[in-house]
């Protein structure tokens, strides 16, 4: 992968307000991956029903879904870390009743899916404002160094986050509330202080044209159209880690100890890539890169599929976060950098719609296919099937194949250029 290793001058240190964000990223982070485990932990230990364990994520899926558009509306409409703001606050008074209710003895199954109800619709607000601040806290020449360095928070989080919730529970589900709560007060403070320049943005009434802008932006420009719909695609067919319980009882006959590594593998794999990207700027073929990564990640869900060892399937879940993590870092930056900033919010609900429906339905249609062919057969039909997108979409979307850079100074025929911030 061509890169070079920016020079110091180009330091995210030196951007205070990017060194608050990635704190304030940090915090909320570790606080929703424990609050994660504490919920599950305590729905199933009141009810015992699995199926509560599904209304968990019901619960939080279906706001993020029907609120999208008009969130991506707010976030281009509002001062961004305001919306910020207050959709960490909501969430923290959510977090904070889970807690009282917990050491009080007073909570039921109701209850918590309720509170998990309003963290959900608060998280879909705040969603697509946080992503569209990203841009404006860094130079664009170094963006794609500040979102692996902030994808590296959220890797760090989802390793050490269920551990960290997990062994707190031990002193009791309020115990691990009042953490998170406190997790997540450090992060509204770190973004109230945040130091964040946006231009006033220009207000307009919440319209079907204005709520749709996103879409139609999407429509008309082929490289953003490309990188969300193969992101889409690829992760929709290549849902190899939603059958690794599977794997690790009939497959590779360990316990539930193979299926924590099996489980942190890819997460690894992401975070140590994440770490490398955030010392090197992709400076070329960026296009290329991006398409031969998701390719990679198709090769190793094929390597997994076929693997009867700890070893190697460890190994192939590993590359597979890893080669994953070097194509959203590409996708994420170039959609940012291709979209104007008045336009960022509603497309990042766009790209939002895209990711969840693509996580959520990956995991079905791999839960699905595995009843029919079995576990294997559904990874490897995944792994050839990503391999196929792939194909098909540098076919598809030459333009997005020959890429150069990230960051377009002029425009070209049919892309406007990237806002330089």
């Amino acid at each position: 992968m061509p890169s070079v290793t920016t020079p110091s001058a180009d330091s995210l240190l030196q951007h205070r307000a990017f060194v608050a964000f990635w704190f304030a990223r940090i915090a909320s982070g570790f606080g929703f991956q424990m609050l994660s485990v504490a919920v599950g932990w305590q729905i199933y230990a009141i009810t015992g029903r699995a199926f509560d364990l599904g209304l968990i994520g019901l619960v939080q899926f279906v706001p993020s879904l029907l609120l999208a558009l008009p969130a991506g509306h707010v976030a281009d409409q509002f001062e961004r870390r305001r919306v910020v703001l207050l959709g960490q606050v909501v969430e923290w008074i959510a977090i904070v009743l889970l807690a009282g209710m917990s050491l009080a003895h007073g909570i039921h199954e109701i209850g918590i899916l309720l509170l998990l109800f309003v963290i959900g619709i608060a998280k879909a607000f705040e969603f697509p404002a946080l992503q569209s601040m990203l841009p404006a806290l860094v130079p664009a020449a170094i963006l794609p160094r500040a979102m692996a360095v902030s994808a590296s928070a959220g890797q760090a989080a989802m390793i050490m986050g269920p551990a960290l919730g997990g062994f707190l529970y031990v002193a009791g589900p309020g115990v691990v509330y009042s953490v998170c709560g406190a997790l997540y007060l450090i992060s509204v403070a770190l973004m109230g202080r945040l130091r964040y320049e946006q231009a006033p943005p220009k207000r307009e009434p919440a319209t079907l044209k204005t709520l749709f802008a996103g879409v139609h932006f999407i429509r008309a420009r082929k490289d953003v159209l490309g990188v969300i719909s193969l992101d889409l695609f690829a992760v929709l067919l290549g849902g190899a880690t939603a059958l690794l319980p599977i794997f690790a009882k009939d497959i590779l006959h360990t316990g539930p100890w193979g299926l924590g590594l099996l489980r942190a593998a890819p997460a690894m794999g992401a975070l140590l890539m994440s770490v490398w990207l955030a010392r090197h700027n992709l400076q070329q073929r960026v296009g290329a890169i991006m398409f031969a990564s998701v390719a990679g990640f198709g090769l190793a869900t094929l390597v997994f599929a076929v693997s009867t060892t700890l070893w190697l399937s460890l190994a192939a879940l590993f590359a597979l976060g890893a080669f994953d993590m070097v194509s959203m870092v590409i996708r994420g930056a170039l959609v940012q950098l291709d979209t104007p900033d008045d336009m960022r919010g509603r497309v990042s609900a766009v790209n939002a719609i895209f990711i969840n429906t693509s996580n959520q339905l990956g995991e079905f249609e791999s839960g699905m296919l595995a009843a029919w062919v079995g576990a294997v057969g559904a990874t490897v039909i995944g792994g050839i099937g990503t391999l196929v997108v792939v194909g098909l979409w540098m076919g598809m979307f030459p333009t997005l194949r020959l890429r150069q850079r990230l960051h377009v100074e002029a425009a070209a025929p049919d892309r406007p250029a990237a806002d330089t911030l």
